[in-house]
């Protein structure tokens, strides 16, 4: 099963539309939520200006409403993933949504058994296009999913995770999306169907348990340490040879990559590390 011309056409203009990189190249420069000067701010702004702060110790920008910015620097910014677009479906750019494609149709080439699957999917970006690419291939049975609390991050538990201390993603209510939210985001570019699969709550408590029998394609957005080693410590093991590890995270969150590196060494996984972006990476399990 390969891609014909109507079905790239259809993934290169998704990748735009869930990115909203389809609204600047028209244009239509999408500010971030009002940042209003200090001493002005309500306590959403508060807020939000602690996110903003969160957000660029991660490369990720946030913009003051009324800012000059060029259009130009903004297109790259969000072919990369390094701003935080307010209305679209995911964060992660262009560059991170063609790795995700490149790796299912790889799977689906080789005929690599298994599911795809995205632990923290935010607003279901990602996992959406992960749907969408099984459909342009024609693949009639692998299966989306979709891992996320849909209440935002947990609070860090330090003693069990140390290089969680300190950090502070729990307290943002904007990446704090509700399943219902996702499953409409799902339904409103008509890949909603029996095939996409939702795992709802912590992943301590999901992950280990989860109905999965194999994968093919598996992509960590968990960011804290402990996000990512217990989703790997669950699923990993259910990779298949050939199948492809993603992180999201690995370059942005020293504790995300701390907990890669963990792993790696202490399963002795010798696969090289490949980069997508600045943040992005991958491997394909051997």
């Amino acid at each position: 099963m390969t891609l014909d011309a109507n079905g790239a056409r259809y993934l290169d203009l998704l990748k735009k539309v869930l990115t909203d990189y389809v609204r600047l190249e028209r244009g239509e420069t999408d500010l971030q939520p009002v940042l209003p000067k200090a001493g002005s701010m309500s306590p959403r702004h508060l807020v939000m200006r602690g996110l903003a702060s969160a957000l660029s110790r991660r490369g990720i920008r946030m913009y003051r409403s009324g800012e000059r910015v060029d259009r130009d620097a903004l297109l790259r910014s969000r072919a990369e993933g390094r701003d935080w677009p307010e209305t679209a479906e995911t964060m992660v750019g262009l560059k991170r949504l063609e790795n995700v494609q490149a790796c299912v149709e790889a799977v689906v080439a080789d005929g690599v058994p298994g599911d795809l699957a995205e632990t923290g999917a935010w607003r279901g970006g990602v996992t959406i296009f992960m749907r969408a690419v099984l459909a342009a291939l024609g693949d009639p049975d692998r299966r989306v999913w979709v891992a996320d609390s849909f209440k935002g991050l947990p609070k860090p538990d330090a003693m069990r995770w140390p290089a969680d201390a300190g950090d502070d993603h729990h307290v943002y209510q904007d990446l704090r999306i509700g399943v219902d939210r996702v499953r409409d985001n799902f339904e409103r570019f008509g890949l909603l169907d029996d095939r996409v699969r939702f795992l709802e709550g912590w992943f301590e408590d999901t992950l280990p348990d989860a109905p999965i029998e194999r994968l093919a394609v598996l992509r960590l957005d968990g960011d804290m340490y402990g996000s990512t080693m217990v989703a790997l410590e669950a699923l990993y093991p259910k990779l298949s040879p050939g199948g492809y590890l993603i992180v999201d995270d690995y370059g942005a969150v020293p504790a995300c990559r701390q907990a890669v590196e963990d792993y790696r060494r202490k399963q002795g996984i010798q696969e090289p590390i490949e980069q997508v972006d600045w943040t992005g990476s991958y491997w394909r399990r051997s």
